[in-house]
């Protein structure tokens, strides 16, 4: 039997072209694997992740899992692969787990985040890390909508079109906007127990539509009903979008919950 890792890492998401191996791209799913394939000395291992990040979307607390035909501890593995990575990625932990552990169907929550840059023009220094919105903006339009984005919904129309789930019924814990002026953004937070592909991405860009007052305050649920995703329009930038965690016990997600009610 080969140990099962289960591996807790971030990265800029800047200049991969998404989590997911593709043949000839820079991946963060590739990136691993040949670190792996080294540390093997030329026997494969498969990465599998929690979610797939799209190309420019970043993430603090990604998880993987992969069985390895070595034993190795955590800790040097830790070690081991921190030094095979590029700037762009680190590890940030390395635990040994049983064999029914899955990175991605044993997930019991999520939490996103979405910056949004509100600067008047692009901030150079923040345009790979943000989305970039510098248009009026009624804050307390905003913190009314987004309480209609909590509970249970079908989000049909907030999925990207040409996705293969069919369940679109997703639960949100917390949805959240906290304003930084002092540095010129508005941070959107989401927990739940799963989210569609570009699902938060198009929920930022209507939130931050009903604040620029171009759609009612109370459009989510005419939004719910329809399902349809072009009635939702635009989709927020790959930039301003991080996984901060992963959940996998319901503790620890009842308490990320909790401290944010």
């Amino acid at each position: 039997m080969m140990p099962r890792y289960r591996v807790i890492l971030a990265y800029d998401g800047t200049k991969f072209h998404g989590f997911q191996s593709q043949p000839n791209l820079r991946t963060v799913q590739g990136t691993i694997e040949a670190a792996l394939l080294k540390m093997t000395k030329g026997t494969p291992v498969t990465v599998f992740g929690a979610g797939r990040t799209d190309a420019g979307v970043h993430a603090r607390g990604q998880v993987v899992h992969f069985n390895f035909p070595g034993n190795i501890p955590p800790r040097n593995m830790l070690l081991g692969l921190n030094s095979m990575m590029p700037l762009d990625v680190v590890i940030k932990d390395v635990a040994i787990v049983p064999e029914t552990f899955h990175a991605q169907f044993s997930t019991v929550g999520k939490r996103y985040g979405y910056r949004v840059s509100r600067t008047r023009f692009t901030d150079p220094f923040k345009r790979f890390y943000t989305g970039h919105y510098p248009y009026q903006l009624d804050l307390g339009r905003i913190e009314t909508a987004i309480q209609d984005v909590v509970g249970t919904h079908d989000f049909t129309s907030f999925a990207a079109s040409g996705g293969v789930i069919k369940n679109k019924v997703r639960t949100i814990y917390t949805a959240r906007m906290v304003d930084h002026p002092d540095e010129d953004e508005i941070y959107f937070e989401f927990i739940g127990n799963g989210f569609l592909y570009n699902m938060v991405r198009i929920l930022v860009g209507v939130l931050l539509e009903i604040g620029n007052d171009r759609r009612p305050v109370d459009e989510f649920p005419r939004l719910y009903a329809v399902k349809d995703r072009q009635e939702a329009r635009i989709t927020a930038p790959a930039s301003g979008l991080y996984l901060q965690e992963v959940y996998y016990d319901e503790a620890a997600l009842q308490q990320a919950v909790a401290e944010r009610q």
